[in-house]
Protein backbone atom coordinates (compact mmCIF):
# COMPACT_ATOMS: atom_id res chain seq x y z
CA UNK A 1 0.00 0.00 0.00
CA UNK A 2 1.18 3.21 -1.16
CA UNK A 3 1.33 6.33 0.71
CA UNK A 4 0.43 9.24 -0.36
CA UNK A 5 1.58 12.42 1.22
CA UNK A 6 -0.09 15.63 0.70
CA UNK A 7 1.23 19.03 1.50
CA UNK A 8 -1.39 21.52 2.62
CA UNK A 9 -1.07 24.97 0.46
CA UNK A 10 -1.48 28.44 1.73
CA UNK A 11 -5.34 29.14 0.64
CA UNK A 12 -6.69 25.34 1.29
CA UNK A 13 -8.03 26.75 4.79
CA UNK A 14 -9.40 30.57 4.23
CA UNK A 15 -13.05 30.81 4.58
CA UNK A 16 -14.76 30.65 0.98
CA UNK A 17 -17.04 33.53 -0.06
CA UNK A 18 -20.60 33.28 -0.07
CA UNK A 19 -22.31 33.77 -3.18
CA UNK A 20 -25.58 35.41 -3.23
CA UNK A 21 -27.11 32.18 -5.21
CA UNK A 22 -25.62 29.70 -2.92
CA UNK A 23 -27.95 31.43 -0.50
CA UNK A 24 -30.82 29.19 0.49
CA UNK A 25 -33.88 31.38 1.21
CA UNK A 26 -36.16 29.17 3.82
CA UNK A 27 -39.90 30.03 3.77
CA UNK A 28 -41.37 29.19 7.25
CA UNK A 29 -44.09 26.58 7.45
CA UNK A 30 -47.05 27.69 6.70
CA UNK A 31 -50.40 27.28 9.61
CA UNK A 32 -53.46 25.18 8.90
CA UNK A 33 -55.65 28.39 8.49
CA UNK A 34 -53.30 29.90 5.76
CA UNK A 35 -52.60 26.63 3.89
CA UNK A 36 -56.69 26.04 3.86
CA UNK A 37 -57.03 29.96 2.58
CA UNK A 38 -54.20 29.23 -0.43
CA UNK A 39 -56.15 25.82 -1.28
CA UNK A 40 -59.48 27.70 -1.21
CA UNK A 41 -58.37 30.59 -3.05
CA UNK A 42 -57.53 28.13 -6.58
CA UNK A 43 -61.04 27.31 -6.41
CA UNK A 44 -62.54 30.15 -8.77
CA UNK A 45 -66.28 29.44 -8.27
CA UNK A 46 -66.17 28.41 -4.64
CA UNK A 47 -64.88 32.14 -4.92
CA UNK A 48 -67.22 33.75 -6.77
CA UNK A 49 -69.25 32.36 -4.89
CA UNK A 50 -67.91 33.89 -1.68
CA UNK A 51 -68.38 36.96 -3.15
CA UNK A 52 -71.85 36.48 -3.87
CA UNK A 53 -72.78 35.77 -0.38
CA UNK A 54 -71.23 38.72 1.08
CA UNK A 55 -72.89 40.69 -1.36
CA UNK A 56 -76.49 39.20 -0.20
CA UNK A 57 -75.49 39.83 3.00
CA UNK A 58 -74.72 43.67 2.40
CA UNK A 59 -77.65 43.57 -0.21
CA UNK A 60 -79.88 42.28 3.11
CA UNK A 61 -78.38 44.98 5.93
CA UNK A 62 -77.47 48.09 4.18
CA UNK A 63 -80.21 47.65 2.04
CA UNK A 64 -82.77 49.45 3.65
CA UNK A 65 -80.38 52.93 4.39
CA UNK A 66 -79.33 52.95 0.40
CA UNK A 67 -83.13 51.94 -0.86
CA UNK A 68 -85.42 53.62 1.85
CA UNK A 69 -89.06 52.55 0.61
CA UNK A 70 -91.73 50.95 2.95
CA UNK A 71 -92.28 47.94 1.28
CA UNK A 72 -95.79 47.78 2.49
CA UNK A 73 -96.96 51.16 0.53
CA UNK A 74 -99.46 50.75 -2.34
CA UNK A 75 -99.12 52.92 -5.68
CA UNK A 76 -102.66 51.97 -7.04
CA UNK A 77 -101.73 54.04 -9.80
CA UNK A 78 -98.75 51.44 -10.57
CA UNK A 79 -100.04 47.97 -10.17
CA UNK A 80 -98.20 45.37 -12.04
CA UNK A 81 -95.01 47.73 -13.53
CA UNK A 82 -92.16 46.37 -15.24
CA UNK A 83 -88.76 47.45 -14.03
CA UNK A 84 -88.51 51.59 -14.17
CA UNK A 85 -86.13 54.65 -13.51
CA UNK A 86 -89.20 56.75 -12.73
CA UNK A 87 -91.99 57.79 -14.90
CA UNK A 88 -93.43 61.05 -16.29
CA UNK A 89 -96.61 61.69 -14.88
CA UNK A 90 -99.57 64.39 -15.84
CA UNK A 91 -100.75 66.08 -12.63
CA UNK A 92 -104.99 66.01 -12.72
CA UNK A 93 -107.66 66.92 -11.11
CA UNK A 94 -108.67 65.17 -7.93
CA UNK A 95 -111.23 62.32 -8.61
CA UNK A 96 -114.63 63.52 -8.93
CA UNK A 97 -117.69 61.56 -9.82
CA UNK A 98 -119.23 61.93 -13.40
CA UNK A 99 -122.60 60.67 -14.32
CA UNK A 100 -122.49 60.42 -17.79
CA UNK A 101 -123.48 61.86 -21.34
CA UNK A 102 -126.68 61.72 -22.53
CA UNK A 103 -128.76 63.24 -25.19
CA UNK A 104 -132.08 62.41 -27.31
CA UNK A 105 -131.80 59.59 -29.72
CA UNK A 106 -133.46 60.38 -33.42
CA UNK A 107 -136.76 58.58 -34.08
CA UNK A 108 -136.22 54.86 -35.32
CA UNK A 109 -136.86 53.91 -38.40
CA UNK A 110 -139.31 51.77 -38.89
CA UNK A 111 -138.16 49.38 -42.08
CA UNK A 112 -134.72 49.01 -39.75
CA UNK A 113 -133.52 45.19 -39.51
CA UNK A 114 -130.11 46.29 -38.19
CA UNK A 115 -128.73 48.82 -35.85
CA UNK A 116 -125.39 50.62 -37.20
CA UNK A 117 -122.47 51.25 -35.07
CA UNK A 118 -122.38 54.75 -33.19
CA UNK A 119 -120.77 57.45 -35.04
CA UNK A 120 -118.62 60.40 -33.10
CA UNK A 121 -116.78 58.36 -30.96
CA UNK A 122 -114.53 60.31 -28.50
CA UNK A 123 -112.81 61.35 -25.52
CA UNK A 124 -113.81 64.14 -23.24
CA UNK A 125 -110.73 65.23 -22.26
CA UNK A 126 -106.83 64.10 -21.95
CA UNK A 127 -107.13 60.35 -21.39
CA UNK A 128 -105.27 59.34 -18.43
CA UNK A 129 -104.43 56.27 -15.82
CA UNK A 130 -107.02 57.48 -13.72
CA UNK A 131 -109.83 57.38 -15.64
CA UNK A 132 -110.93 57.49 -19.54
CA UNK A 133 -114.42 59.41 -20.46
CA UNK A 134 -115.72 58.22 -23.74
CA UNK A 135 -118.75 59.95 -25.86
CA UNK A 136 -120.60 59.16 -29.07
CA UNK A 137 -123.67 60.22 -30.89
CA UNK A 138 -127.33 58.47 -30.65
CA UNK A 139 -128.41 55.94 -32.33
CA UNK A 140 -131.70 55.87 -33.67
CA UNK A 141 -133.63 52.67 -32.19
CA UNK A 142 -130.71 51.60 -29.73
CA UNK A 143 -131.79 50.76 -25.90
CA UNK A 144 -128.08 50.81 -24.56
CA UNK A 145 -124.56 50.66 -25.69
CA UNK A 146 -121.89 47.65 -24.75
CA UNK A 147 -118.49 49.53 -24.54
CA UNK A 148 -115.17 46.84 -25.04
CA UNK A 149 -111.73 47.65 -24.29
CA UNK A 150 -108.66 45.79 -26.63
CA UNK A 151 -104.75 46.62 -26.52
CA UNK A 152 -104.79 45.66 -30.19
CA UNK A 153 -106.90 46.82 -33.58
CA UNK A 154 -110.44 44.33 -33.73
CA UNK A 155 -110.33 42.86 -36.57
CA UNK A 156 -114.15 41.55 -36.34
CA UNK A 157 -117.15 41.42 -33.77
CA UNK A 158 -115.69 38.58 -31.76
CA UNK A 159 -112.42 40.12 -31.29
CA UNK A 160 -113.38 42.98 -29.20
CA UNK A 161 -111.58 42.39 -26.16
CA UNK A 162 -112.72 42.94 -22.55
CA UNK A 163 -116.21 43.66 -21.85
CA UNK A 164 -115.78 47.41 -19.35
CA UNK A 165 -119.63 47.36 -18.86
CA UNK A 166 -123.34 48.77 -20.78
CA UNK A 167 -125.88 51.78 -20.50
CA UNK A 168 -128.85 50.71 -20.13
CA UNK A 169 -130.77 53.21 -22.22
CA UNK A 170 -130.59 55.13 -25.86
CA UNK A 171 -130.00 58.07 -25.10
CA UNK A 172 -127.01 57.39 -22.28
CA UNK A 173 -123.90 57.84 -24.35
CA UNK A 174 -120.86 58.08 -22.65
CA UNK A 175 -119.05 55.76 -20.30
CA UNK A 176 -116.08 56.22 -18.10
CA UNK A 177 -113.17 53.49 -17.49
CA UNK A 178 -111.18 53.23 -14.62
CA UNK A 179 -110.02 49.43 -14.96
CA UNK A 180 -106.66 48.83 -14.17
CA UNK A 181 -105.40 51.68 -16.90
CA UNK A 182 -102.01 51.55 -18.14
CA UNK A 183 -100.10 54.12 -19.76
CA UNK A 184 -100.25 52.62 -23.19
CA UNK A 185 -102.67 52.86 -26.49
CA UNK A 186 -106.52 50.83 -25.95
CA UNK A 187 -108.96 50.49 -28.86
CA UNK A 188 -112.26 51.28 -27.27
CA UNK A 189 -114.84 49.67 -29.56
CA UNK A 190 -119.00 50.23 -29.04
CA UNK A 191 -121.91 48.27 -30.28
CA UNK A 192 -125.40 49.17 -30.24
CA UNK A 193 -127.96 46.78 -28.40
CA UNK A 194 -131.46 46.87 -28.84
CA UNK A 195 -132.32 45.46 -25.70
CA UNK A 196 -131.92 41.53 -25.94
CA UNK A 197 -128.91 41.16 -29.01
CA UNK A 198 -125.88 43.81 -29.81
CA UNK A 199 -125.59 44.70 -33.48
CA UNK A 200 -123.32 43.18 -35.65
CA UNK A 201 -121.73 46.31 -36.46
CA UNK A 202 -119.25 48.55 -34.17
CA UNK A 203 -117.33 52.28 -33.70
CA UNK A 204 -113.66 52.05 -33.08
CA UNK A 205 -111.68 54.43 -31.22
CA UNK A 206 -107.86 54.70 -30.46
CA UNK A 207 -107.05 56.31 -26.98
CA UNK A 208 -103.41 57.05 -26.18
CA UNK A 209 -103.29 56.66 -22.06
CA UNK A 210 -101.03 59.03 -20.19
CA UNK A 211 -99.53 58.35 -16.90
CA UNK A 212 -101.70 60.44 -14.94
CA UNK A 213 -101.54 61.15 -10.85
CA UNK A 214 -103.85 63.63 -8.68
CA UNK A 215 -102.53 66.62 -7.41
CA UNK A 216 -102.96 66.13 -3.70
CA UNK A 217 -101.76 62.38 -4.18
CA UNK A 218 -98.53 63.82 -5.62
CA UNK A 219 -97.86 66.79 -2.86
CA UNK A 220 -98.65 63.85 0.17
CA UNK A 221 -95.82 61.94 -1.42
CA UNK A 222 -93.62 64.91 -2.18
CA UNK A 223 -93.42 64.91 -5.82
CA UNK A 224 -94.19 68.45 -6.32
CA UNK A 225 -94.21 71.63 -4.45
CA UNK A 226 -96.60 74.35 -3.18
CA UNK A 227 -96.68 76.09 -6.70
CA UNK A 228 -97.75 73.13 -8.77
CA UNK A 229 -100.44 73.09 -10.44
CA UNK A 230 -102.81 70.97 -12.80
CA UNK A 231 -101.19 69.86 -16.48
CA UNK A 232 -98.00 70.14 -15.11
CA UNK A 233 -95.70 67.25 -15.00
CA UNK A 234 -93.75 65.17 -12.66
CA UNK A 235 -91.52 62.10 -11.93
CA UNK A 236 -93.04 59.71 -10.33
CA UNK A 237 -90.91 57.39 -7.56
CA UNK A 238 -88.52 55.13 -9.89
CA UNK A 239 -89.10 51.17 -9.47
CA UNK A 240 -85.77 49.48 -10.45
CA UNK A 241 -86.93 45.91 -10.23
CA UNK A 242 -91.07 46.52 -10.93
CA UNK A 243 -94.28 46.78 -8.73
CA UNK A 244 -96.63 43.98 -7.78
CA UNK A 245 -100.20 43.22 -7.88
CA UNK A 246 -100.72 45.82 -5.35
CA UNK A 247 -98.39 48.64 -6.64
CA UNK A 248 -95.93 47.78 -3.73
CA UNK A 249 -92.27 48.31 -4.80
CA UNK A 250 -90.80 45.38 -5.57
CA UNK A 251 -86.98 45.62 -4.68
CA UNK A 252 -87.96 46.77 -0.94
CA UNK A 253 -90.13 43.74 -0.86
CA UNK A 254 -87.11 41.84 -1.99
CA UNK A 255 -84.72 43.53 0.52
CA UNK A 256 -86.78 43.18 3.60
CA UNK A 257 -87.99 39.28 2.20
CA UNK A 258 -84.31 38.60 2.73
CA UNK A 259 -84.45 39.22 6.60
CA UNK A 260 -86.89 36.96 6.76
CA UNK A 261 -85.37 33.74 4.57
CA UNK A 262 -82.23 34.55 5.69
CA UNK A 263 -82.70 34.82 8.95
CA UNK A 264 -84.36 31.15 8.86
CA UNK A 265 -81.85 29.76 6.56
CA UNK A 266 -78.85 31.29 9.22
CA UNK A 267 -80.50 31.03 12.65
CA UNK A 268 -82.40 27.26 12.15
CA UNK A 269 -78.95 25.71 10.49
CA UNK A 270 -76.58 27.52 13.40
CA UNK A 271 -78.60 25.78 15.84
CA UNK A 272 -79.60 22.37 14.75
CA UNK A 273 -76.49 22.02 13.48
CA UNK A 274 -74.77 22.56 17.04
CA UNK A 275 -77.76 20.68 18.47
CA UNK A 276 -76.33 17.71 16.46
CA UNK A 277 -72.33 18.32 17.05
CA UNK A 278 -73.07 17.91 20.56
CA UNK A 279 -75.56 15.20 20.21
CA UNK A 280 -73.26 12.65 17.84
CA UNK A 281 -70.05 13.98 19.63
CA UNK A 282 -71.17 12.14 23.03
CA UNK A 283 -72.24 9.25 21.22
CA UNK A 284 -69.82 8.85 19.21
CA UNK A 285 -66.97 9.51 22.37
CA UNK A 286 -68.55 7.18 24.53
CA UNK A 287 -69.72 4.62 22.36
CA UNK A 288 -70.72 0.89 23.35
CA UNK A 289 -74.68 0.39 24.01
CA UNK A 290 -74.86 4.29 25.34
CA UNK A 291 -73.85 4.92 21.72
CA UNK A 292 -76.59 2.54 20.22
CA UNK A 293 -79.43 3.73 22.44
CA UNK A 294 -78.47 7.35 21.36
CA UNK A 295 -78.51 6.38 17.54
CA UNK A 296 -82.32 4.95 17.83
CA UNK A 297 -83.25 7.97 19.00
CA UNK A 298 -81.65 9.88 15.65
CA UNK A 299 -83.06 6.80 13.51
CA UNK A 300 -86.79 7.69 15.41
CA UNK A 301 -86.41 11.46 15.05
CA UNK A 302 -85.64 10.94 11.15
CA UNK A 303 -88.70 9.14 10.30
CA UNK A 304 -90.99 12.33 11.60
CA UNK A 305 -93.04 13.91 9.29
CA UNK A 306 -91.61 17.50 8.77
CA UNK A 307 -95.25 19.17 7.08
CA UNK A 308 -97.22 17.02 9.77
CA UNK A 309 -95.06 18.43 13.01
CA UNK A 310 -94.95 22.20 11.09
CA UNK A 311 -98.74 22.27 11.34
CA UNK A 312 -98.95 21.02 14.91
CA UNK A 313 -96.52 23.35 15.71
CA UNK A 314 -98.77 26.12 14.30
CA UNK A 315 -101.65 24.79 16.27
CA UNK A 316 -99.28 24.85 19.73
CA UNK A 317 -97.99 28.52 18.93
CA UNK A 318 -101.71 29.76 18.14
CA UNK A 319 -101.34 30.91 14.52
CA UNK A 320 -104.35 30.94 13.03
CA UNK A 321 -104.91 30.65 8.50
CA UNK A 322 -103.71 34.00 7.08
CA UNK A 323 -101.10 34.68 10.11
CA UNK A 324 -97.35 34.24 9.58
CA UNK A 325 -95.64 31.34 11.34
CA UNK A 326 -91.79 31.86 11.75
CA UNK A 327 -91.28 30.48 15.23
CA UNK A 328 -93.57 27.80 13.99
CA UNK A 329 -90.97 26.96 11.15
CA UNK A 330 -87.54 27.97 13.10
CA UNK A 331 -88.68 25.24 15.97
CA UNK A 332 -89.36 22.43 13.78
CA UNK A 333 -86.44 22.72 11.44
CA UNK A 334 -83.80 22.71 14.74
CA UNK A 335 -86.15 19.93 16.30
CA UNK A 336 -86.38 17.87 12.79
CA UNK A 337 -83.09 18.79 10.98
CA UNK A 338 -80.23 17.89 13.72
CA UNK A 339 -80.32 14.02 13.18
CA UNK A 340 -77.71 14.26 9.65
CA UNK A 341 -75.62 16.40 11.67
CA UNK A 342 -75.16 13.82 14.35
CA UNK A 343 -74.65 10.76 12.14
CA UNK A 344 -71.78 12.82 10.72
CA UNK A 345 -70.20 13.96 13.72
CA UNK A 346 -70.59 10.36 15.18
CA UNK A 347 -68.84 8.85 12.18
CA UNK A 348 -65.90 11.17 12.78
CA UNK A 349 -65.55 10.95 16.58
CA UNK A 350 -65.59 7.20 16.16
CA UNK A 351 -62.75 7.63 13.50
CA UNK A 352 -60.73 9.66 15.68
CA UNK A 353 -61.35 7.26 18.78
CA UNK A 354 -58.56 4.83 17.14
CA UNK A 355 -56.23 7.19 15.81
CA UNK A 356 -53.29 6.32 17.09
CA UNK A 357 -52.12 10.17 18.77
CA UNK A 358 -55.49 9.50 20.31
CA UNK A 359 -54.74 6.50 22.04
CA UNK A 360 -51.13 7.78 22.68
CA UNK A 361 -52.71 10.91 24.66
CA UNK A 362 -54.92 8.25 26.76
CA UNK A 363 -52.00 6.25 28.14
CA UNK A 364 -50.02 9.44 29.23
CA UNK A 365 -52.82 10.08 31.24
CA UNK A 366 -55.16 12.95 29.17
CA UNK A 367 -58.55 13.34 30.18
CA UNK A 368 -62.28 13.72 27.93
CA UNK A 369 -61.92 17.74 28.06
CA UNK A 370 -58.36 17.62 27.03
CA UNK A 371 -58.86 14.62 23.96
CA UNK A 372 -61.74 16.97 22.93
CA UNK A 373 -60.25 20.34 23.21
CA UNK A 374 -56.92 19.52 21.37
CA UNK A 375 -57.67 16.46 18.98
CA UNK A 376 -61.78 15.75 18.49
CA UNK A 377 -63.32 19.23 17.64
CA UNK A 378 -59.70 20.40 15.46
CA UNK A 379 -60.45 17.61 13.47
CA UNK A 380 -64.02 17.11 13.10
CA UNK A 381 -64.04 21.17 12.88
CA UNK A 382 -63.93 20.98 9.27
CA UNK A 383 -66.83 18.85 8.76
CA UNK A 384 -69.05 20.71 10.97
CA UNK A 385 -68.14 23.82 9.06
CA UNK A 386 -68.98 22.08 5.38
CA UNK A 387 -72.10 20.63 6.90
CA UNK A 388 -73.13 23.64 8.03
CA UNK A 389 -72.59 25.46 4.60
CA UNK A 390 -74.54 22.71 2.99
CA UNK A 391 -77.75 23.09 5.44
CA UNK A 392 -78.46 26.87 4.91
CA UNK A 393 -79.61 26.59 1.71
CA UNK A 394 -81.53 23.57 2.30
CA UNK A 395 -83.12 25.72 5.40
CA UNK A 396 -83.85 28.52 2.94
CA UNK A 397 -85.61 26.43 0.20
CA UNK A 398 -87.66 24.75 2.96
CA UNK A 399 -88.58 28.33 3.76
CA UNK A 400 -89.21 29.42 0.60
CA UNK A 401 -91.40 26.08 0.04
CA UNK A 402 -93.38 26.32 3.16
CA UNK A 403 -93.69 29.87 2.24
CA UNK A 404 -95.00 28.96 -1.47
CA UNK A 405 -97.69 26.54 -0.13
CA UNK A 406 -99.37 28.85 2.30
CA UNK A 407 -97.35 27.20 5.70
CA UNK A 408 -94.21 29.61 6.42
CA UNK A 409 -94.39 33.64 6.19
CA UNK A 410 -97.66 34.71 4.65
CA UNK A 411 -98.55 38.30 2.95
CA UNK A 412 -98.19 40.71 3.86
CA UNK A 413 -94.76 40.00 5.55
CA UNK A 414 -92.19 39.20 2.66
CA UNK A 415 -90.24 36.93 2.29
CA UNK A 416 -89.29 35.22 -1.34
CA UNK A 417 -91.14 32.38 -1.11
CA UNK A 418 -94.02 34.72 -0.50
CA UNK A 419 -93.03 36.71 -3.10
CA UNK A 420 -92.74 33.22 -5.15
CA UNK A 421 -96.36 32.57 -4.52
CA UNK A 422 -98.02 36.02 -5.01
CA UNK A 423 -95.84 36.22 -8.45
CA UNK A 424 -97.39 32.69 -9.78
CA UNK A 425 -100.38 34.42 -9.85
CA UNK A 426 -99.45 37.23 -12.73
CA UNK A 427 -96.26 34.75 -14.25
CA UNK A 428 -97.59 34.87 -17.64
CA UNK A 429 -98.76 38.33 -18.07
CA UNK A 430 -96.20 39.84 -15.07
CA UNK A 431 -92.84 37.80 -15.25
CA UNK A 432 -90.73 40.16 -13.13
CA UNK A 433 -92.62 39.16 -10.51
CA UNK A 434 -91.68 36.18 -10.35
CA UNK A 435 -88.11 35.76 -11.85
CA UNK A 436 -86.77 38.04 -9.16
CA UNK A 437 -87.22 36.33 -6.13
CA UNK A 438 -86.81 33.11 -7.74
CA UNK A 439 -83.54 34.00 -8.91
CA UNK A 440 -82.37 35.05 -5.50
CA UNK A 441 -83.61 32.19 -4.17
CA UNK A 442 -81.26 29.84 -7.02
CA UNK A 443 -78.46 32.28 -6.48
CA UNK A 444 -78.28 31.82 -2.97
CA UNK A 445 -78.91 28.26 -3.03
CA UNK A 446 -76.12 27.73 -5.28
CA UNK A 447 -73.60 29.96 -4.38
CA UNK A 448 -73.87 28.29 -0.57
CA UNK A 449 -73.94 24.80 -2.53
CA UNK A 450 -70.53 25.98 -4.25
CA UNK A 451 -68.97 27.54 -1.09
CA UNK A 452 -69.74 24.24 0.83
CA UNK A 453 -67.96 22.11 -2.09
CA UNK A 454 -65.05 24.72 -1.87
CA UNK A 455 -64.32 24.22 1.84
CA UNK A 456 -65.00 20.92 1.54
CA UNK A 457 -61.95 20.69 -1.34
CA UNK A 458 -59.77 23.23 0.71
CA UNK A 459 -59.82 21.32 4.39
CA UNK A 460 -59.37 17.78 3.00
CA UNK A 461 -55.62 17.59 2.12
CA UNK A 462 -56.12 14.60 0.82
CA UNK A 463 -58.54 16.36 -2.28
CA UNK A 464 -55.59 19.12 -3.14
CA UNK A 465 -51.95 18.90 -3.74
CA UNK A 466 -49.77 19.99 -0.76
CA UNK A 467 -49.13 23.68 -0.84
Amino acid sequence: MTESHYAPRPGDFDPLDAAPQAQTVCRPPLSRVQATWQRFRRNRSALISLGLILALLLFTLAGPWFWPVDPARQDLEQISRPPTLGKVALLVADDRPWHGSTAEPPPALPDATALPAPTGLTILEPATTRSVRLRWEPVAGAAGYAIYRSERPPADRADLGLPLGETWSGNEVGYEDRLQLEDRSYYYSVVTSDGFDESAAFAVVEVAVAQGITLADARSRGLVGPDAAIGDRVRLEAHPLGTDYLGRDLLARLIHGARVSLFIGLAAPLLFVLLGTLYGGLAGYMGGRIDRAMMRVVDFVIALPFLLFMILFKIAFGIGPGESGVLPMLVALVLLSWPSSARLVRGQVLQLRHEPYVQAARLQGAGAPYLIRSHMLPNILGVILVDLTFAIPSAIFIEAFLSFIGMGVVPPTPSWGSLCNEGMNTMLTHPHELFFPACLISTTVLAFNLLGDGLRDALDVRLTEGT
